[in-house]
C-alpha cells in the first residue's frame, strides 16, 4: 500500500474482485486486463499432465494494482471455487472470501464458461448461490456491479445469451433464503448486473485481447458517475483501505455478521483519530512552536499570535487533507478533538504571554500615573488619560497574541487588568487624600493647640470666645486650601461636603482634646494661679508680709479668680449658644466662701447644686468636669493652699512681734511707780545688777536654744511637751560650754591682767550663749543650727 501510494488517492480508488470456477482462466483475464502479474495455471501441464490437470493456481486471497489506469483501481484474485483440494462440503473459505469481496469491492468480476449457462448443474450456480447468500449478512449494503464475464462464447449472440443468464441470476436469486425485511426486494437493489461475453483464449487469442482491450476501456474512471462501479456509498478512504480490510476479515473470520455502516464509522475513528495523533506529535515536537513556548517564559513575543495561528491552521488543515473521506460525523468529532488538544496545549503559552502583557500594562501605568501626579496634573484628569492610554495599549497587545482559530476570550484578562489599575488608582487616590487630610489636620492642630493652651492658661471671661474666634479663622483658613485641593480629584459634592465637614470636626476635636488636656491639669492650673496672685501684689513682685496686708482679702480675691478658672475648664463652649451656661455663678454660690446670713440660710434650705454628675441643661459631651468633681477639686484646693495661708499670717504675725518689742505705755508706767523701791535698792548695791544681767544672758540663751517661739507655734500643749524634754540637755549643755569657754582663756593667755581675763570671761560667756540668735532686718528669727546638736 506504501509503494503504490494508496493513501494519497482519498476516494478516487477503486477496488476490483474476481470470482469463478476453479481453472476458469481468472488469474489470466486480470493480467491481460489491467496488466497484473498474478500467477497463471501452468496450460501445458494442465492439458496433458493428467495430475495437475485443473489444479489449484490461486490460493486464499491476492492483491494488485492495475497498471495504466485512472483512477488507482485495485484487483483482487480470489482463490477458485469448486476447488477438489478444499473438498465438496468445505465452502466455509468460499463464503467468506465471497463476502469480502462484496464487502470491500465496487466491481465483482463472476468468470463462467459459455456452455453453462441455462444447465442447471451449471458450475457457476452454487457460486451465485454463494454470492446471494452472503450478501444477506451484510446490514445497509452498498451496490455493487456484478460483470458476469462468459468465457470461450461460442457462435450463439450475445444478444441470446444473456436473456438466459439473467433469467438463471434472477431464480437463484428468488431461491435463496431471505430476511424478511428483504423477501420482497429485487436483485437491482442489491446489484447492478453487466454480462460481457469473450472469445476463447487458447483458439482465438488476438480476438480474445481485443475484446479485453475493449472491456478495459470501461474501468477508465469507474467511479466517476455512471460509470461502471456502483454507487460507492460507504466507500472507505484510501488511507483507512488497509485497517478497513483487516478488520472486515477479523469479522468474517470470525463468523460475525458484518454491519458495513458500522465498520465504516469505527474504520473512520481509528484512522481519523491516528491521523489527528499523527498531527498532535507533529505539531509538539515542531521546532518553531518549541522555540515559541521556550520564548513566552521570558516575556511578550511580537506577532505571537500570527504565528501560532499559522502553525496550528496548518497542522488542522493536514488534519482535513488526509481524513476529508472519511465519515463526515466522525471526521468532524475528531477534528474537534484535535483541535482541543492543540488548544489545550498552545493555551499555557498563550495565558503566560497575555499575563506578561497585564504585568507590563500595569507597570507601565503606575509608572505613567505617578509622574503624571508628581507632574501636578490633576489626580482625575491624570487618572483617566493613564486608563484610556493603557488600556487601549492593552487592547494592541491582546489583537497581537490573539490567535484567530481559537476565538479565545480575552475580556477576563482585561477585566483583571481594569480591576488592577482601579485598585491601584483608588489605592493612590485613597494615599494622596489620606496625605491631604492628614497635612491639613496637622496644620490645623499645630494652629490650634498651642494657642488653645496658651488661652486656657489664662482663663478669663473671654477665654471661650476667644478660642471660637481662634477656630473660625484657621478652619476658614484650612478649608479654603483644602477645597481647593479637592478640586483636583474626582468627587461628588456630596463627598467633597463630608470631608470638608470632617475636617472641621477635627479642628473641633483637636480643641476639645486640648481642652480636655487642660482640665485633666486643672488643679495644678488653680494652685499655680492662686500661688501667683497670694504671693505677688500688683506689680507681680513678691509680696512681704510686713503686716499691713490684708491676708483674707487677698485670699479671697486669689481664690475667686481659681474658681473663675474651674467655671472656664468645666464646660466645652464651642458654640455661640453655649455662652448661656452660667457655671462660675453655681460655684460661686456653691463653694465660695461668705459670712453673710442670706448665704448661709439658703446653703441649709436649698438642695445641694453640685450634687450631681451632670451639669443642668448641658450634654454630657460638653463637660469635661462634673460638679461633683468641682466640689472634690476645690475641696483638695483648699486642703493644698490653707498651709500658704497660714504661713502668711504666721509670717505676718511674727514681723508684729518682732516690731512691738516695747510694752505699753501703761505698763511702763505701772513699772516705775511700784519699782520705785527695787530701784533704789539696786543704786543702793550695784552687785544686784551683776547677777541680774547674768540671770538675762542665761534665760535669753534658753530662749534661744530652746526656740519657744517655733515651738508654740503649732500650740501650748505640744509646745510645753517639747520643751519639758529638751529643758535639762539644753540646761547641761549650757553648763559644759560655760566650762569649756572658762577654761580655753587661762590656757591659751597665760599672761594676761586676771581682772581683764575675768572681764573676758565674763564677756565670753553670754556671747558664746546668745550667739546662735541673730536679728535680721525684717525682724524675722533664724535659729544656729546647734540647737539640733
Amino acid at each position: 500500500m506504501k509503494e503504490c501510494k494508496l493513501s494519497e488517492c482519498g476516494l478516487s480508488y477503486a477496488v476490483v474482485s474476481i470470482m469463478g470456477p476453479q481453472s476458469s482462466g481468472k488469474s489470466t483475464l486480470l493480467n491481460s486486463l489491467f496488466c497484473t502479474n498474478f500467477r497463471e495455471m501452468d496450460a501445458f501441464k494442465g492439458r496433458h499432465d493428467v495430475l495437475v490437470f485443473r489444479s489449484q493456481t490461486t490460493k486464499g486471497i491476492w492483491m494488485a494494482k492495475c497498471i495504466g489506469i485512472e483512477p488507482c483501481t485495485l484487483v483482487m484474485d480470489l482463490e477458485g471455487t469448486d476447488g477438489r483440494e478444499r473438498g465438496e462440503d468445505d465452502t466455509a473459505f468460499e463464503k467468506q472470501s465471497a463476502l469480502f469481496a462484496l464487502a470491500i469491492s465496487d466491481i465483482v468480476l463472476i468468470n463462467m464458461w459459455c456452455h453453462d449457462i441455462g444447465r442447471e448443474q451449471a458450475a457457476n450456480k452454487p457460486l451465485l448461490k454463494t454470492v446471494f447468500q452472503v450478501m444477506m449478512r451484510l446490514f445497509s449494503p452498498r451496490k455493487t456491479t456484478l460483470l458476469f464475464v462468459i468465457r470461450d462464447k461460442t457462435k450463439t449472440p450475445l444478444e441470446n445469451l444473456e436473456p438466459v443468464l439473467r433469467e438463471d441470476i434472477q431464480k437463484i436469486w428468488d431461491s435463496v433464503p431471505k430476511p424478511e425485511a428483504h423477501k420482497e426486494t429485487p436483485l437491482s437493489e442489491f446489484f447492478n448486473v453487466e454480462v460481457v461475453a469473450l472469445s476463447s483464449f487458447e483458439e482465438k487469442e488476438e480476438q480474445f485481447k481485443e475484446q479485453v482491450a475493449n472491456l478495459r476501456q470501461q474501468f477508465y474512471h469507474s467511479i466517476a458517475p455512471g460509470g461502471l462501479a456502483g454507487d460507492r456509498r460507504g466507500v472507505v478512504p484510501a488511507s483507512g483501505f488497509s485497517f478497513s480490510a483487516q478488520e472486515i476479515w477479523k469479522v468474517i473470520k470470525e463468523n460475525k455478521d458484518l454491519d458495513l455502516p458500522a465498520h465504516k464509522v469505527m474504520v473512520a475513528t481509528v484512522r481519523c483519530e491516528e491521523i489527528a495523533n499523527e498531527k498532535y506529535d507533529l505539531f509538539a515536537a515542531n521546532k518553531d512552536w518549541c522555540q515559541l513556548e521556550e520564548a513566552v517564559q521570558s516575556g511578550p513575543i511580537s506577532g505571537f499570535g500570527k504565528k501560532l495561528n499559522s502553525l496550528l491552521t496548518a497542522r488542522l488543515s493536514e488534519y482535513d487533507a488526509e481524513a476529508t473521506y472519511f465519515d463526515e460525523g466522525v471526521r468532524s468529532a475528531k477534528q474537534k478533538q484535535l483541535q482541543e488538544k492543540l488548544f489545550q496545549l498552545v493555551q499555557p503559552a498563550f495565558q503566560i504571554v497575555l499575563g506578561h502583557i497585564r504585568s507590563g500594562i500595569l507597570d507601565k501605568f503606575k509608572a505613567a500615573f505617578d509622574k503624571a501626579l508628581n507632574g501636578g496634573e490633576g489626580f482625575s484628569s491624570a487618572a483617566n488619560k493613564c486608563v484610556e492610554s493603557y488600556m487601549a495599549q492593552f487592547d494592541e497587545g491582546c489583537a497581537d497574541v490573539v490567535i484567530e482559530i481559537a476565538s479565545w476570550d480575552t475580556s477576563k484578562v482585561r477585566e483583571k487588568l481594569q480591576r488592577d489599575i482601579d485598585a491601584h488608582v483608588i489605592s493612590v487616590r485613597a494615599s494622596k487624600m489620606s496625605e491631604l487630610v492628614s497635612s491639613y489636620e496637622e496644620k490645623l492642630k499645630e494652629a490650634l493647640s498651642g494657642p488653645v493652651e496658651t488661652i486656657l492658661d489664662g482663663a478669663n471671661s473671654d477665654t471661650w470666645p476667644s478660642i471660637r474666634k481662634l477656630l473660625n479663622r484657621e478652619t476658614q483658613s484650612a478649608v479654603s486650601g483644602f477645597s481647593a485641593e479637592l478640586t483636583r480629584f474626582d468627587m461628588d459634592e456630596q463627598t467633597k461636603k463630608n470631608m470638608i465637614v470632617s475636617l472641621e470636626d477635627y479642628a473641633k476635636g483637636v480643641i476639645e482634646a486640648k481642652a480636655r488636656e487642660e482640665a485633666g491639669r486643672v488643679l495644678i492650673r488653680m494652685k499655680d494661679r492662686f500661688m501667683t496672685l497670694f504671693s505677688h501684689d500688683s506689680d507681680s513682685m513678691p509680696r512681704i508680709w510686713t503686716g499691713k496686708e490684708d491676708i483674707r482679702a487677698i485670699t479671697k480675691s486669689a481664690r475667686s479668680a481659681c474658681l473663675k478658672l474651674l467655671s472656664v475648664m468645666a464646660v466645652i463652649r464651642l458654640d455661640d449658644d453655649d455662652d448661656m451656661y452660667d457655671i462660675e455663678k453655681t460655684l460661686t454660690v456653691a463653694l465660695a466662701d461668705s459670712s453673710s446670713s442670706s448665704v448661709k440660710d439658703k446653703s441649709i434650705t436649698a438642695v445641694e447644686p453640685l450634687a450631681s454628675s451632670t451639669w443642668a441643661q448641658i450634654p454630657p459631651s460638653k463637660t469635661l468636669i462634673t460638679p461633683v468633681q468641682c466640689k472634690s477639686l476645690w475641696r483638695q484646693f483648699k486642703m493644698e493652699t490653707e498651709y500658704s495661708v497660714s504661713q502668711a499670717i504666721s509670717a505676718q504675725e511674727a514681723n508684729n512681734r518682732n516690731s512691738n518689742w516695747l510694752p505699753p505705755p501703761w505698763a511702763i508706767v505701772a513699772l516705775v511707780i511700784l519699782g520705785f523701791n527695787e530701784f533704789m535698792t539696786l543704786l543702793r548695791n550695784p552687785l544686784y545688777l551683776g547677777v541680774i544681767f547674768v540671770g538675762y544672758l542665761l534665760i535669753k540663751a534658753l530662749w534661744a536654744q530652746l526656740d519657744i517661739t517655733g515651738e508654740f507655734r503649732n500650740g501650748a500643749l505640744p509646745g510645753i511637751i517639747s520643751l519639758s524634754s529638751k529643758f535639762v540637755p539644753t540646761i547641761m549643755n549650757l553648763i559644759r560650754k560655760l566650762a569649756e569657754e572658762g577654761q580655753n582663756p587661762a590656757t591659751n593667755n597665760p599672761r594676761r591682767n586676771p581682772s581683764k581675763s575675768n572681764r573676758s570671761a565674763g564677756s565670753v560667756t553670754p556671747s558664746s550663749a546668745s550667739s546662735s540668735v541673730t536679728s535680721m532686718a525684717n525682724g524675722t528669727e533664724y535659729t544656729n543650727p546647734s540647737k539640733y546638736e
